[in-house]
């Protein structure tokens, strides 16, 4: 450590470069930036960081992110409680709700089926989807994930898991990209790939 060093500056730029696509050269260049600012810019943005690691928690029911026990989406009577969309992550419930195409509920997994990655189905929340699912209220299960080899072996294991219980299951129109991810595409093409939803095709890609 040189004369111009500083632990401080060190820890702060250590933490920093563990946020993804945070480089130590974009984390120094934040922490010397956050430095130039208003003391009060520092402290706000500290605060607004642990009271959302204290405040968020995961709704019961979806899996989305909340602030209450049961999400805002959930807990919405005017939404049709007959419909969910399974995705991926909280990110693509952020997308399709960017659509305003679709007014039912969602099911958040939490990731995707990936063998290669040690990710098995018992990781993920299918489970409670499948329970959802057996209490006879719903009518369609729209199958949202990225069109990707994981996508697609996680949107066929749930077809599988669903081929015994009284719902139609659907999958977006493939006006999606192959290999593209829910969140990266553009509101008018989910929000139409929403609307022309397609009976699930079993047929498992090669």
């Amino acid at each position: 450590m040189n004369e111009f060093d500083s632990e401080l500056l060190e820890r702060a730029v250590t933490e920093l470069s563990r946020l993804p696509g945070i480089g130590r050269k974009t984390a120094l260049r934040l922490a010397l930036h956050l430095l130039r600012q208003d003391p009060d810019v520092g402290v706000a943005l500290g605060k607004a960081i642990i009271d959302l690691r204290e405040g968020i928690r995961y709704c019961q029911v979806c899996h989305n992110i909340s602030e209450t026990e049961v999400c805002p989406i959930c807990s919405n009577t005017s939404r049709d409680d007959s419909t969910i969309c399974v995705v991926e992550s909280v990110k693509d419930v952020m997308a399709v709700e960017n659509t305003r195409q679709f007014k039912g509920l969602y099911h958040v997994l939490g990731g995707l089926i990936s063998p290669i990655d040690g990710v098995g189905p018992d990781q993920l929340e299918i489970d409670s989807l499948i329970q959802r699912v057996s209490t006879g209220k719903i009518k369609e299960v729209i199958i949202a994930l990225s069109a990707t080899m994981e996508g697609e072996t996680t949107a066929f294991y749930i077809f599988r898991r669903l081929e015994e219980k009284p719902v139609i299951v659907t999958q977006l129109a493939r006006g999606l990209s192959v290999g593209n991810d829910l969140e990266y595409t553009d509101e008018l093409t989910l929000g139409r790939s929403i609307l022309g939803r397609q009976p699930f095709n079993d047929s498992f890609p090669s």
